[in-house]
């Protein structure tokens, strides 16, 4: 099958419907306690002083924008998946006896509180495992006895339970009990039937996004997609706008012209500096995130229609 992965359908709600783009952010530093050392995230401002407005780069009198390609995120915008995902990991955790602190007297288990914060704090499976072992120490684990000290060792270490965790995500999504996330595919048909081009761009690993897709838009749906990236296909993953520049690339489409669906201030960050305008559809784990440079934010999409959000892209450009 020659598809050139690059869409993901989501619905975004009425402007009319929609909820204030600036929610506010609780406190300018949080923490949690991991293993035996406190962990501590950064406010959720650091994550605008690299954003880049799509708005505020145009000219005094800028043409109009067309909205030519839909561009999803996976996780979080076609499905509620974060506790999934957490579910997965501990899984994998518990299978391979992964101790972080290598001292700890019981397997690493991802708190739900936790989970919650550092799924939009560290992008991608494997830079979240890297990024934790660093912090809290390499683990032991039935991969190897005493904590790994070289590069390739720790890189087999992150692959083996990366691995391991996939296939466990996929048994999860493949039992039948998730479904796609309220008004997703209604507006997936509507672009699709309005000829618009349609993609699908996440972070995590291509064979977990295909399986979820397969299973949750059906086959055919996920056949017709006009584009669909992966963590696997660019090096940098988001914030970096690699991932949505490549997509434009595919599409043969103008970054002007595309709208990206995200839920997160990661993919914010990522559809912002690739100079695309990006409509938040956020979960109850990115809720209180700062979606300032957003063009509008929902709480899910079960109302918005395509012509809502080509109206949308007109009057953020004309306002500007």
């Amino acid at each position: 099958m020659a598809v050139v992965y690059c869409n993901h359908s989501a619905v975004l709600l009425s402007p009319s419907t929609a909820v204030s783009s600036s929610l506010s952010s609780s406190s300018s530093s949080s923490s949690l306690l991991v293993g035996f050392k406190t962990l501590r995230f950064k406010s959720r401002s650091v994550y605008s002083k690299t954003r880049v407005s799509p708005v505020s780069a145009l000219s005094s009198s800028p043409p109009a924008r067309s909205l030519e390609a839909l561009i999803f995120d996976c996780d979080g915008v076609i499905l509620e998946s974060e506790n999934l995902h957490r579910q997965a990991y501990n899984d994998a955790f518990s299978h391979f006896d992964v101790r972080c602190p290598p001292s700890s007297s019981e397997s690493l288990d991802w708190s739900l509180e936790f989970y919650d914060k550092f799924q939009n704090l560290v992008g991608g499976g494997k830079p979240k495992m890297r990024w934790y072992f660093k912090e809290n120490g390499w683990p032991t684990s039935t991969i190897f006895d005493s904590p790994p000290q070289s590069d390739d060792d720790r890189a087999k270490l992150i692959d083996t339970i990366q691995d391991w965790k996939t296939e466990r995500y996929k048994e999860i999504i493949k039992s039948g009990s998730v479904e796609p996330r309220p008004g997703v595919i209604r507006l997936m048909d509507e672009a699709k039937a309005a000829g618009k081009k349609l993609a699908v761009c996440s972070a995590a690993t291509k064979s977990s996004v295909i399986m979820c897709l397969e299973n949750l838009i059906d086959i055919e749906r996920f056949q017709g997609l006009d584009c669909f990236l992966a963590g696997n296909d660019v090096k940098e993953k988001k914030p970096d706008p690699s991932i949505y520049i490549t997509a434009a690339e595919k599409l043969g489409v103008s970054v002007k012209d595309c709208l990206v669906i995200e839920d997160s201030v990661i993919g914010l960050q990522a559809a912002t500096k690739a100079g695309m305008s990006c409509v938040i559809t956020y979960t109850s784990s990115t809720s209180d995130q700062d979606f300032k440079d957003a063009i509008s934010v929902y709480p899910d999409l079960s109302n918005v229609k395509l012509k809502d959000l080509e109206t949308l892209l007109q009057t953020i450009v004309t306002a500007a």
